[in-house]
């Protein structure tokens, strides 16, 4: 049986690993705790104070595209146990995360909390959903007064926090005002 760190460790990385001397350290790392596949309530709960991420996607013969994605506190939801999802509001109609999960649907998402020195990186498969009015209304924001287009809905397949090193505090208008 593998990890679900495999996602990331493939065989390439692990040689890569392996030829700079990390290797031996991850695999007892791994062996004594993997990497998630399932929300947790810690997970749901740094999720919830999100107002923003990255997703990753990759068009079909790989070429890779990075997405800011912002919203209210809490955009990105729980949907259950292995599944995220967000409102897909309309933007610049560039449309190049949708075009890229039409042919490929493998997807990345980073989580930041800059504050508090904290990433979670996402792996799993992605999906747009339209005209689903149950998968809508779970990722609405009625307070969100912008035009809906779809949902974005994440299957998780590994997930990991990692070490704060090298992540400089920033602070929103309204973080700044709390320390105050």
């Amino acid at each position: 049986m593998g990890y679900h760190s495999d996602i990331a460790f493939t065989p390439s990385v692990k040689a890569a690993q392996e030829a700079r001397g990390s290797r031996g350290g991850y695999d007892k790392a791994m062996a004594r705790h993997d990497w998630g596949d399932r929300v947790t309530p810690a997970l749901a709960g740094f999720i919830a104070e999100r107002d923003s991420f990255y997703l990753g996607t990759a068009s079909a013969d790989g070429q890779p595209y990075i997405q800011h994605r912002g919203g209210p506190r809490g955009f990105l939801k729980v949907l259950d146990e292995r599944r995220l999802g967000f409102a897909d509001y309309r933007g610049n109609r560039q449309y190049i995360s949708v075009g890229n999960l039409d042919e490929n649907d493998k997807a990345f998402l980073f989580l930041m909390d800059y504050p508090n020195r904290q990433r979670i990186k996402v792996w799993g498969r992605a999906e747009y959903v339209e005209g689903d009015g149950e998968v809508l209304r779970a990722v609405v924001d009625p307070d969100y007064d912008v035009k809906l287009e779809r949902a974005i809905v994440f299957h998780i397949e590994a997930w990991d926090s990692n070490c704060p090193q090298h992540i400089t505090p920033r602070y929103t208008v309204e973080e700044l005002g709390e320390l105050g």
